[in-house]
């Protein structure tokens, strides 16, 4: 009887599983544990599961046994790290997770030490931990090995389904098995197989021994004869059947620094991780593994600095390779162009300090989408090369290219990879079945002939397993499948820059968008607040310090302590607000603390500044001081301590100002009803239920609001497919309360610098409340939204329609801004329903326009002429009490003659999200100075630094709107500027000293002369 091939699969299959069964020769339970000090037995639960755990035993390898084949196998119920230590001192520690179980001993008598937790990588909980499993292992290596060839050809012929050389693969599987000379005694060869899902479904097994007899000597001969041939059959068939591609294997342990687990447990994660792949370095010279995140390495030098040093040998080495060039993997939708030129800063600093090693390859598999400014600040960093998976996560259309040339909003390009490997992504495996779909997926194969893989277990860290390394060692005779070696990923992309040179690639411009996790803009929306506030904190005391260096005061000290704070909590799963709920409360303690330091540094900043200017002297004496620390003029509007001052005139860019009590008199035309607010620029009109009926822009005449604007929404079907806090479907308009009613209207503000309405609404077991103002010198209305939530998986949002038409709005990104489509022309357009945007989004027909302003938001909506804007998501995985109670921010109308640039869009979205800064005084002379005066095109302030090198200050700036032209800034007597540097403060090649490029960015050294 012939059989298909299918079913000589299914035979060889099993007929090739019992081999598992004599893969362990003997096994020697270990007792007398203990945890905590606390005798604990085998079987048994632990005595608390809260905290850390610390088990301990001993163990004594059985006379006779072999130590090569001796294994320590443990399961103590939880994620470990463990030390096993002989009595001569010799101790190895390595990490303890359902993937890594096994281990070698050091010698016939050692201990085994271990910090416990109840958790599995992704951080379930271990609701009832029992100290499992602990015995010694005597393997038969033979078999060991023999069993898992057998399995990679099993895994070969099936995913080669259809080739040629799938019946020469079976025959050569079938004839190996067949070649054994395998034990029958009935009693033991059924108390072996016993464990076989077969087996355990008998109604009653009968009496099984308890120590079995495994192999004997003409057995394991068989064995090994078999295994031998085997691999010189799968040799020659390889001559016949060469490999199809090639893969560039790099080990990885994708390690979320936080997600569904704290940072405390990441810190251990690390030491595990780590630990592993030092471990398999020792057995393999080929092995190679990457770790990116200069953060964690930081870490591990405070928590483990034995380790690091080991780390350091393998660098060196050249098996070990720290990628990325980052402080952190940070998500890229959100933070300014200056947290991520401080993420490249930092990371490249730290790596070259600590390794001696400056990255060319941005390393960033899990990001949730990718902004156009990117590949402008990675070229300024040193980097030429990208790598991610995530653009393989889109839901709608297929990214069109795996090996591409990404060119930034600027122009600047970087060398972009993918991979597109459907079992597991970035935590690939070594399996015939994961090479042959990834090198199937790829491509660019008739460009470039090898692909990348990382893999190993991950997210949850862990990494590449000794199986792993072995079978690779083992693919290296296959046919037909790709070929795979343990490469360096800067070497699979020093090969990839060689066809790009010489073959033209596809170019994909701007940003990468991710069709998918739309919701990361919104969720733990009061993080993403203290986030903002942090950076605008840090960047503005550091400029007010640098503007006071430039008076004469004492050089500013680094920032980058506090810098590292809110770096860190940009990591993509804890900005993007996808992490459990003790994330958070890290997080907001954190942030907290970074905008506190940053207060006190700009106090101690504007204090010097202050000492530096001259004193009262018979003239008028000024009542306040005022710095602008933006490069575009500002209206008068500060924050005192007695109340709002909306005042007439400006002050220049870098502006420093003492004015008098006379200056501070209010403009005027300010006036309120009972619906209605207005000044000398706008009008506001209130509909009956407190929502926006017109806002009159009086120098065009025209009208800003066609329908009404800021209309409340609560969608209540905003439960997503999977990802709670990670996805909005298109669907969750489908179901939407306009929230109408109100408890209250009424007038809280009078004047004479500021007019406000506030509104109080209760929806459901929620309140909000909206108090709408207008200054006296206002060009914009000022939403002011305080939120006592208290209802779960509802989204709300804000819609404004307008009485503006445009196939495009602008939408504010890192270091400039893009266009969005507000039409839904295609299949790219229609995905693009949630979208990402900085500081304000703008929809302007030639010669007027509306935007929409925020403080705090990133997640906006664009559809024919209604804007909407995000407030809030209360998802209930995996933190379902997210967003729950208070939070407060303020989102803004406003209307203007011309483009956005000509209406000075970002000029009052920098006011709103940086209000100036002012010191009372009253002993200092009125005045006014420029110390860094800007001239030519408007460009925007990135930051002012000291310098990381030298005495020098640091000048950064980009042009923020898609111009070009002559650029220079005046500084002070005994100032100079230098030529241009990188954002890594190194001079840059070919670039004029003086203009700006569309979107680019800019540095210079400030130096004493």
């Amino acid at each position: 009887m012939t059989l298909t091939l299918a079913q000589r699969l299914e035979r060889f299959q099993v007929r090739m599983a019992e081999l598992e069964f004599w893969r362990v020769r003997k096994t020697a339970q270990i007792d007398g544990w203990h945890v905590n000090d606390t005798p604990i037995a085998l079987g048994h639960a632990w005595p608390q599961i809260q905290g850390t755990q610390r088990f301990s035993g001993s163990a004594e390898v059985p006379a006779g046994w072999p130590l090569e084949d001796t294994r320590l196998y443990l399961d103590l119920g939880g994620e470990s790290l463990i030390t096993i230590a002989s009595d001569d001192g010799i101790s190895k520690t390595v990490g303890l997770d359902p993937y890594h179980r096994e281990f070698g001993v050091p010698s016939t008598r050692f201990t085994v030490t271990s910090e416990t937790v109840a958790r599995l990588p992704f951080g379930e909980p271990v609701r009832k931990p029992h100290l499992e499993r602990a015995e010694l292992l005597w393997l038969e290596p033979s078999v060991d090995r023999l069993w898992l060839l057998v399995r990679q050809i099993a895994e070969a012929i099936t995913v080669l389904e259809g080739h040629d050389v799938v019946p020469h693969l079976l025959d050569a599987g079938e004839d190996a098995l067949r070649s054994l000379d395998w034990p029958s005694a009935t009693a033991d060869y059924v108390s072996r197989t016993s464990a076989a899902p077969m087996q355990q479904k008998i109604w009653q097994l009968p009496d099984l021994k308890a120590e079995p007899d495994g192999l004997e000597d003409h057995h394991r001969a068989s064995v090994i004869k078999a295994y031998d041939a085997l691999m010189v059959r799968l040799a020659g068939l390889r001559e016949r059947f060469p490999p199809q591609g090639k893969i560039a294997l790099t080990g990885h342990a994708h390690i979320d620094l936080a997600w569904l687990w704290p940072y405390d447990e990441t810190r251990r994660k690390i030491r595990r991780t780590f630990h592993t792949a030092l471990s398999l370095m020792e057995g393999s010279e080929d092995f190679r593994f990457n770790q990116s995140t200069a953060h964690y390495y930081a870490q591990i030098a405070e928590d483990d600095p034995d380790l690091l040093e080991r780390v350091k040998a393998q660098v060196k080495a050249g098996k070990w390779e720290t990628v990325g060039g980052l402080w952190i993997e940070p998500d890229t939708n959100m933070p300014t162009g200056e947290s991520l030129s401080r993420q490249v800063l930092y990371g490249q600093r730290y790596f070259e300090k600590t390794f001696g090693i400056r990255h060319t390859v941005c390393w960033l598999p899990d990001c949730f989408g990718f902004t156009g400014a990117l590949p402008q600040i990675l070229r300024q960093g040193g980097m030429t090369s990208f790598f991610t998976i995530k653009v393989n996560w889109s839901e709608t259309n297929r990214f069109p290219a795996d090996l591409f040339w990404w060119e930034g909003i600027d122009g600047s390009r970087v060398l972009a990879h993918t991979f597109d490997n459907p079992m597991q992504g970035y935590n690939g495996f070594v399996r015939p079945d994961c090479f042959v779909p990834t090198w199937k997926n790829f491509r660019q194969k008739d460009k470039h002939e090898t692909t990348l893989l990382c893999v190993g277990y991950g997210d949850g860290g862990g990494g590449v397993t000794p199986e792993m390394v072995m079978r690779e060692e083992q693919l290296r005779v296959f046919p037909a499948i790709p070929q795979a070696e343990w490469t360096r990923v800067e070497d699979f992309f020093d090969g990839a820059h060689e066809t790009a040179a010489e073959k033209a690639l596809h170019v994909w411009q701007g940003e990468i968008y991710l069709e998918l996790h739309r919701a990361t803009l919104t969720s733990q929306s009061a993080v993403k607040r203290l986030h903002r506030k942090a950076e605008r904190t840090l960047i503005t005391a550091e400029t007010v310090a640098g503007l006071a260096h430039l008076m004469g005061a004492t050089r500013p000290e680094s920032m980058e302590p506090t810098w590292r704070v809110v770096l860190k909590n940009e990591f993509h799963d804890i900005l993007p607000g996808s992490s459990i709920a003790e994330v958070y409360v890290d997080a907001v303690r954190e942030l907290d603390g970074a905008i506190a330091e940053g207060t006190t540094a700009l106090d101690q900043a504007i204090t010097a500044l202050a000492d530096r200017l001259p004193a009262a002297s018979g003239g008028e004496s000024g009542a306040v001081l005022v710095v602008n620390p933006s490069l575009s003029p500002r209206a008068i509007r500060l924050d005192l301590p007695e109340g709002l001052v909306s005042a007439e005139g400006t002050l220049p860019p870098l502006g420093i100002a003492i004015l008098p009590a006379s200056a501070l008199a209010p403009a005027p035309g300010l006036t309120v009803t009972e619906n209605t607010l207005e000044n000398a620029t706008v009008k506001v009109t209130l509909a009956e239920d407190g929502s926006i009926a017109s806002i009159l822009h009086k120098p065009t005449g025209r009208e800003a609001i066609d329908g009404r604007g800021n209309r409340l929404y609560a969608y209540t079907a905003d439960k997503p497919r999977n990802w709670d806090a990670w996805d909005v479907e298109n669907d969750y308009i489908e179901k939407a309360e306009e929230i109408t009613g109100f408890d209250a209207i009424e007038i809280v503000e009078t004047g004479p610098h500021r007019v406000a309405i506030r509104i109080t609404r209760t929806w459901r077991h929620s309140r909000i409340v909206q108090t709408l103002s207008l200054g006296a010198n206002a060009r914009r209305l000022d939403i002011h939204t305080e939120i006592d939530w208290h209802d779960r998986r509802v989204m709300l949002r804000s819609l404004s329609e307008l009485a503006v038409k445009s196939k495009y709005a602008t939408c504010e990104c890192a270091y400039g801004v893009l266009e969005r489509p507000t039409g839904s022309n295609t299949s790219w357009d229609e995905a693009m329903f949630e979208a990402p945007a900085h500081r304000f989004v703008d929809l302007s027909e030639p010669d007027f326009g509306v935007a929409l302003l925020n403080d705090a938001k990133y997640g906006h909506s664009m559809r024919g002429s209604v804007l909407g804007l995000s407030l809030l998501r209360s998802p209930i995985y995996p933190d379902p009490m997210a967003d729950e109670g208070y939070q407060a921010f303020t989102y803004a109308l406003m209307p203007h003659a011309g483009t956005w640039y000509e209406g000075g869009v970002r000029e009052e979205a920098e006011d709103l999200n940086q209000p100036l800064v002012v010191l009372p005084l009253t002993d200092r002379a009125v005045g006014s100075w420029q110390p860094l005066a800007p001239k030519g095109i408007d460009a925007a302030i990135s930051g002012l630094k000291p310098s990381e090198d030298g005495d020098d200050l640091i000048l950064r700036v980009f042009e923020p709107a898609g111009r070009r032209g002559d650029f220079a800034v005046a500084l002070p007597e005994g100032w100079a500027t230098s030529a241009p540097v990188t954002i890594l403060e190194e001079p840059m090649d070919g670039v004029a000293a003086a203009g700006l490029l569309p979107f680019e960015v800019k540095s210079w050294r400030l130096t004493r002369t």
